[in-house]
């Protein structure tokens, strides 16, 4: 499936035309779709040096684009013959109506077969750290 991502507002907060703090999970349920062999399209406002730190600072999370602000790799845009709107079968981005659902919602709407594993979801909560007084009762006992 072709997946349209928009960067500001969605897999990061609004900081244009800086870089802002990833949006909780975005990068990993892009990296587990990407994986599960969707063409993700990096589909966003930004341009010229803004759009290069963009897709430079998703590589480094892990998440390559099948394409950037273009249907396919090879598409070279023409104003005059072409249509700007993407060919994608899913546009996920924050300015749609009802604004931005949490990513894991967005991964179950295009995985609505795949549960998450209880083991899994443990392994994602914080572990907590042991206090003083939990060494001393180990010690007690």
């Amino acid at each position: 499936m072709k997946i349209a991502v928009d960067f500001d507002g969605t897999i990061v907060e609004h900081k244009y035309p800086e870089i802002g703090k990833e949006i909780l999970f975005a990068f990993e349920t892009l990296r587990t779709l990407q994986k599960q062999n969707h063409q993700l399209i990096l589909w966003t406002f930004r341009s010229g040096k803004e759009l290069e730190e963009a897709v430079e600072f998703c590589r480094r999370n892990g998440v390559e684009f099948y394409a950037v602000n273009a249907s396919y790799p090879e598409e070279e845009f023409d104003e005059e013959y072409d249509s700007r709107k993407i060919d994608a079968d899913i546009f996920i981005d924050d300015r749609n109506i009802g604004g931005l659902p949490p990513w894991g919602e967005i991964y179950q709407m295009i995985n609505p077969s795949v549960a998450p594993k209880l083991e899994d979801e443990l392994k994602s909560l914080p572990t907590q750290k042991k206090t003083l007084l939990d060494f001393i009762k180990k010690a007690v006992k």
